[in-house]
């Protein structure tokens, strides 16, 4: 009875020992299978960033004749207006002189409104 115990013993030792293996074969399997995913997942964020980047350069290649023109035109629409600016200060520059000079030269000296007169 003693060799049957020692025996199921040593068959239960073996069995925990397998059991060991292939539950560190588990272990492995699934580091094997994270790093993969890990890679994977690496490359295809490497591809979408990629194709996003070529999605933006073409939408501003697309774009930027656009911006380009809408330039030129408030470029030409400032000039224009920098022209009639000009030419409104030609025209009332020696008005606006003139009242300047009046407001000056030309003193009407009147009772502060607040002034009463003292009796």
């Amino acid at each position: 009875m003693a060799a049957q115990q020692s025996q199921s013993i040593q068959t239960l030792l073996e069995a925990e020992k397998e059991a060991a293996k292939v539950v560190q074969q588990a272990r492995d399997y699934r580091v094997k299978k994270l790093k993969e995913a890990r890679t994977q997942a690496t490359k295809e964020i490497d591809d979408y960033r990629k194709y996003k980047e070529q999605e933006f350069a073409a939408f501003e290649a697309s774009h930027a004749g656009n911006t380009q023109s809408a330039q030129v035109a408030i470029d030409k629409e400032t000039e224009v207006k920098k022209g009639e600016i000009a030419q409104q200060y030609a025209q009332n520059k020696d008005a606006v002189v003139k009242k300047l000079l009046d407001r000056v030269t030309l003193v009407t000296p009147e009772l502060h409104r607040n002034l009463t007169k003292v009796e």
